[in-house]
Parts: C-alpha cells; sequence; structure tokens
C-alpha cells in the first residue's frame, strides 16, 4: 500500500476480523476522518472450523510485517482467539494494549471464578467437572440444578442447564466431543504466561459446573485507561418467555438505580483486582431488582460490537470510539453526544426446532421495511438452503433466523416496531 499521501494526523488502525457491518459504524465515529481501517484475518479464519491459533497468529503477523506504513493501533471487538492475538501483538509492535494475563483471567472461566473470589462475593459454586474420569461427577459443593460449558467457548455453544443425572451425562458427552475446538488453541495461548497451579492442571480443554443463577440479566460496559476503572454503560438481556435464549438486549438499563449501581461497583472491583488496563471490558450478570442485589456470570476482555448501534442510537457514539481511541493511546474519556433516540435493543429472532432453510427475506424486502420504519436494521443469519443446526456459533437450544436492531422513543413503540418486523420477514423451512 502507497502511505505517501498520508498526512501526520492519519492514524492506520488495523481490526481483526474487520467485518462490513461494523466497519460501516466505525467510519461514523467521531474522528474517523482521521482513521484508516485495515482488516487483519477474517471473521471465518478466526471463528468457523478448527481454529489454527499458531497460522493465524504467522498470517497476521506477516500482513503487519509487510505493511509500508507505520502501525498506530491493532484493535478487535471479538473474543477468543481475537481478544487473546490482539494483546500478543501489541506487545510486539509496541503498541498499547491489555496485559495477555489479564485477558486470560477473563477469557477462561474457571480461572476468572478463581481471581473472582478474591475480591467478591457475589457468585454461584463452582468446580471442574474432570472429563478424564470413566463416569465424571459434578464437583463437590455444586448441586441441581447447574450449568455445564467449556472453560471457554464462542457465544453459548455446549453451554447446558442440567437438572439431573441423566441431563449431567448426556451435556458431559456432548462438551467432552466439542471441547476441543476452542480448548486446544486456548491451551497453546496459556502456555505463553505463568498459571496458577489450578489452571495449569485444568488446562484449556475442560469443563466447568456453576450453581444455578435467578433474576433478571443485565450486562456492565466499560473501560480501563491507565487504571482508572469507567463503567459508561448497563444493559438490560431479557430471554424469550421459559428460555435461556436471548430475546433482546436492550439500553439503556430499565432496572432501579441500586442494582445498577450495585453492577458498577462490581465491575470496578473486578476488573481492578484482575489487574486488567487499557482495554474495554463486558461483564454480565444476573440482578434481583427488589432487594438490589447481584451476581456475576462472566466477564469478557472486550466491548460488545453486538451493542455498538444501540449507544450510537441513544448516546450518539457507537462504543467502538472507546476502543480505537484506547488501541491509540488516547485517554476515551470526554462528554458524550446524546442520539436520536430514547431506547434500543438488538432483538434474536428465534427458531426451536431444526430444519433447512427453503426461503429467506429478500435484500429488497429488507430495504422496504427498514425503509417503511425509522430507527430499524435488519441482518438475516442463515442463507438459503441452509440446515439451521449447521450454523455456527448457535446456543445448545435455538437457532438465530435474524437480528433486528430497533431504536425508539418508548418501550412500547420498540416492542411495536419488531412486531411490525418479524410479521413481515418471510422465512419458509422444510422440517425433518
Amino acid at each position: 500500500m502507497n502511505t505517501s499521501s498520508r498526512s501526520p494526523e492519519e492514524k492506520n488502525i488495523f481490526v481483526i476480523g474487520l467485518d462490513e457491518s461494523n466497519e460501516e459504524v466505525m467510519r461514523r465515529l467521531p474522528g474517523a476522518d482521521r482513521y484508516r481501517f485495515h482488516p487483519l484475518l477474517s471473521p471465518e479464519e478466526l471463528q468457523q472450523g478448527e481454529i489454527q491459533i499458531v497460522e493465524l497468529m504467522e498470517k497476521a503477523q506477516s500482513h503487519l510485517d509487510a505493511f509500508d506504513g507505520p502501525i498506530d493501533a491493532i484493535v478487535s471487538y471479538w473474543d477468543f482467539p481475537s481478544s487473546a492475538m490482539v494483546a500478543m501483538l501489541c506487545e510486539k509492535y509496541g503498541l498499547p494494549g491489555v496485559s495477555l494475563e489479564a485477558v486470560l483471567k477473563c477469557e477462561h472461566k474457571y480461572w476468572s471464578r478463581l481471581e473472582q473470589a478474591k475480591v467478591i462475593d457475589e457468585l454461584p459454586p463452582f468446580g471442574i467437572v474432570d472429563l478424564e474420569q470413566d463416569e465424571p461427577r459434578p464437583p463437590d459443593g455444586v448441586d441441581y440444578p447447574m450449568w455445564l460449558k467449556p472453560v471457554k467457548s464462542f457465544s453459548s455453544e455446549l453451554a447446558f442447564h442440567v437438572a439431573d443425572e441423566s441431563e449431567f451425562e448426556k451435556a458431559v458427552a456432548e462438551i467432552r466431543a466439542g471441547v476441543e475446538r476452542v480448548g486446544l488453541p486456548l491451551d497453546h495461548v496459556l502456555g505463553k504466561v505463568a498459571l496458577p497451579a489450578e489452571v495449569a492442571d485444568t488446562g484449556g480443554a475442560a469443563c466447568l459446573a456453576e450453581g444455578e443463577l435467578t433474576g433478571v440479566q443485565a450486562a456492565t460496559e466499560g473501560y480501563v485507561h491507565k487504571g482508572q476503572v469507567t463503567v459508561y454503560g448497563v444493559l438490560d438481556s431479557i430471554n424469550y418467555p421459559d428460555s435461556a435464549c436471548f430475546l433482546r438486549h436492550q439500553y439503556p438499563s430499565q432496572l432501579p438505580d441500586d442494582a445498577v449501581e450495585r453492577m458498577k461497583e462490581i465491575s470496578v472491583r473486578v476488573m481492578e483486582g484482575i489487574g486488567f488496563d487499557n482495554a474495554t471490558f463486558s461483564i454480565e450478570f444476573f440482578c434481583h431488582p427488589e432487594s438490589g442485589q447481584a451476581c456475576l456470570l462472566e466477564i469478557s476482555p472486550r466491548h460488545s460490537q453486538s451493542h455498538a448501534e444501540l449507544f450510537e442510537y441513544v448516546d450518539g457514539v457507537a462504543n467502538h470510539h472507546i476502543m480505537v481511541r484506547l488501541g491509540l493511546g488516547e485517554d476515551p474519556g470526554g462528554r458524550r453526544n446524546r442520539g436520536d433516540y430514547q431506547v434500543a435493543a438488538k432483538w434474536y429472532h428465534r427458531r426451536f426446532r431444526d430444519a433447512l432453510v427453503t426461503r429467506v427475506p429478500t435484500r429488497g424486502e429488507i430495504a422496504d421495511l427498514e425503509a417503511e420504519i425509522p430507527g430499524v436494521k435488519i441482518e438475516v443469519v442463515p442463507a438459503k438452503g441452509t440446515r439451521l443446526s449447521d450454523m455456527p456459533a448457535q446456543d445448545s437450544y435455538s437457532y438465530e433466523l435474524a437480528h433486528i436492531l430497533v431504536a425508539a422513543q418508548t418501550q412500547r413503540e420498540m416492542e411495536h416496531k419488531y412486531r411490525q418486523c418479524t410479521e413481515a420477514l418471510r422465512f419458509d423451512f422444510e422440517e425433518e
């Protein structure tokens, strides 16, 4: 690439897993006229099939070494392996970034729980299920009902709610069959840092059991800059009725102020305890609005790209802005603008039975619907001819048909817009 025309103010920002929709959002960021966003590996390379972490790192470094201009930042809004690669590449190229150890203390769910337990009490009983045993058993102190999950996976892949011994055995069998896809590359990265004995013995291809949490789900988003933790947003996560599957993520939170403040306090304490710095984070919680109690579910060492446009709709600036500023070594602080809407949500239009997709909404149909309903953006997930169970990164109980972003002035208006969309979007299926 010829950089002779690059002005001194322009910054070359390499984005691991840059995709079209997020690039559009980032080009609307304040100051984006001085940013040049460069893709570094594709989302498909990072998330689908076997994760060849060594080859991915070599390919990324080769691309960066071949670049004939200054490299000003390396960032990403995806979790493992992208989050770990950002930490390793920033260290290699002398760029501002979070340490690999701090990233792994968030990404490895068991290590994360051990770190959390040092500074907070608001977490469930937890322990490792020994997958090497002929007949694995729940760890001491974790009773039914519980959740079983790999110590690292994508989205809610291989996460199972287990109510009895029979369900435990079925879940263990599925986790055993799939845990190495992410677990083995995680093992490779774990080998680059000093590990506590418990984590070293556990490794990356392991199964975590946790006591069931109850209440209303919510999440904080924040960042750490030079040791100062800032929580800039709290969102609600609403499930489908009688289901563990997300219906929508909504901003801002509608929970009482004391519950919101409690989540912020826990977030600050935990991220300080981990030693997390110079990066964004998001933390999921279960809350009891009446008492204000909050229990930490899990930590991600990155902000959520799923929330980017929600912040843009309501605050006027997407959360990617903070990622970019931190990547450049700049303070993300300053007043946020006001957006055009009071509330926004990312809705997950789902199907709960497997099938072959024989029709999806056309681009023209989607464009007409987005033009008809202000504050709406629709992304269809499956392609025609796809079997739903073949789609990557789905949870263990449902299949995503469409992501529908909806912004409005009131909760009622937002819900009405979503119903308009789902009634108009036509999917056809061939049943088993």
